[in-house]
């Protein structure tokens, strides 16, 4: 038994259409192609990828169902845990990692926000901007740089975070200029978060941990 056939892909339709009893392919611009018209090579190439694809979200489905059962296994653990010292857990889940007795493996749980801005950011630049102008020939570059970066949108009308937050960071007595920080940090909104399960594992209870990937690229 082939390692292939132990797992089975899903099914991809073959793009074929019978019409008055001739084969016809869906072309890449809304039309119909007679399947003697369409060179060998093409053929080859469509079947590859419709078997690629066929394995690969059955792939990406399997791996939903394991991330599913992995959240499921340590919440049924926390709740035994937290029945032991007669309590509950409620509320936003935090990091965590937990260990096998040896110390050979790990699994860590990562929950990482995702933020937006609200409309005090506007009020932010306004601030900035009128600090910055005034200081004109006084204002050092770095600070100009990171201004002009930080409140700069991206793909989607971003704003680059990462920017903002050197803002506050920076030690500015400017009146303005702290209230503009202010606006920032209130302007910044919780609007989801993803979790993250990564684990690893190593030869030696002293030794280097290594990743266990779950990723084409790290294969």
């Amino acid at each position: 038994m082939t390692e292939q056939s132990l797992f089975k892909p899903a099914t991809i339709p073959d793009g074929k259409r019978i019409v008055d009893d001739n084969v016809y392919m869906n072309n890449g611009e809304g039309g119909l192609d007679p399947v003697e018209t369409i060179k060998p090579q093409d053929l080859l190439q469509d079947e590859v990828v419709r078997k690629i694809l066929g394995f690969w979200i059955a792939a990406s489905d399997q791996i939903s169902r394991l991330k599913e059962h992995v959240v499921s296994d340590l919440d049924d653990f926390e709740a035994l845990l937290a029945q032991e010292y007669d309590t509950s857990i409620g509320g936003k889940r935090g990091n965590k990692t937990f260990f096998s007795i040896d110390r050979l493996f790990r699994v860590e749980v990562r929950i990482s926000d995702h933020i937006d801005f609200g409309p005090e950011l506007q009020i932010a630049k306004a601030l900035v901007d009128e600090c910055v102008n005034d200081w004109a020939s006084d204002a050092r570059p770095e600070i100009r740089a990171i201004v002009n970066s930080a409140f700069q949108t991206e793909v989607e009308g971003k704003v680059n975070r990462s920017e903002l937050i050197k803002l506050t960071k920076l030690d500015i007595e400017d009146e303005r200029w702290q209230r503009g920080m202010k606006a920032i940090r209130d302007a910044q909104r919780v609007v989801g978060s993803k979790t993250y399960i990564r684990c690893y594992r190593r030869d030696a209870f002293d030794g280097p941990w290594s990743a266990v990937p779950i990723d084409m690229a790290k294969a």
